[in-house]
């Protein structure tokens, strides 16, 4: 049933966009007031193509002001949109306009963490970088029309030195924390803690809210 509906929506979002056949183009796929700040290609369909991956930007002047030291800030939010390679016809599946702040959100006394965002063997990764506080990484499937979480990977550092790390499969249920207990700046001591995760749908791309908010503590 599944391989049904998947193979109806490629039929019918091909009469849509079967013009959409360079990065130019991909600015059809955009709602109004967004832009496209990143392209990022990638095979995640495993079908030997290039797929696509569109950094999207709203473009609000409200969310645009000058600072005490009159600079330009640019605090509008960032979002995703996925785009197929189905034999040369482009097919956007996932569309998520805002979940990621902007690159200039206030991020108090510490900076706003670099965002990336790659393909590597089938999977999308979407990486946050916290300079010397260490960073977060999330990875995702593809699973009929939409991505779905399938881990999380945290450490958090001062300096050289990480204080401690978590790891999450969504799928196997399993979260590996691990706390360095080392009181040597030059030596980590690890102490392992694995807990059994209560069972619960996997995270879709498309309905994640805010990255910032989400919280697997």
């Amino acid at each position: 049933m599944k391989k049904i509906l998947l193979f109806l929506f490629l039929i019918s979002a091909t009469r849509i966009y079967a013009q959409v056949d360079n990065n130019e183009s991909f600015k059809d796929l955009l709602p109004k007031g967004y832009v496209i700040t990143e392209t990022i290609k990638g095979d995640i369909n495993n079908n030997g193509l290039d797929d696509y991956l569109l950094i999207v930007k709203n473009t609000d002047q409200n969310n645009i002001f000058k600072n005490e030291d009159g600079n330009r800030i640019d605090r509008n939010r960032q979002g995703i949109i996925v785009v197929l390679n189905n034999k040369g016809t482009y097919v956007p599946i996932v569309k998520n306009y805002s979940c990621f702040s902007s690159e200039n959100k206030d991020g108090g006394v510490y900076y706003s963490p670099e965002m990336s965002v790659s393909v590597e063997e089938g999977k999308l990764f979407i990486h946050f970088a916290h300079g010397r506080y260490g960073y977060s990484t999330y990875a995702f499937k593809l699973r009929g029309l939409d991505f779905q979480l399938i881990s999380y990977d945290e450490s958090n550092s001062n300096g050289p030195t990480i204080s401690s790390e978590v790891s999450i499969n969504f799928l196997t249920k399993k979260k590996l924390t691990k706390e360095n207990l080392s009181e040597d700046p030059e030596k980590e001591a690890f102490k392992e803690n694995w807990t059994k995760l209560k069972k619960r749908k996997l995270i879709k791309l498309s309905t994640i809210e805010d990255f910032d908010t989400l919280d697997f503590s």
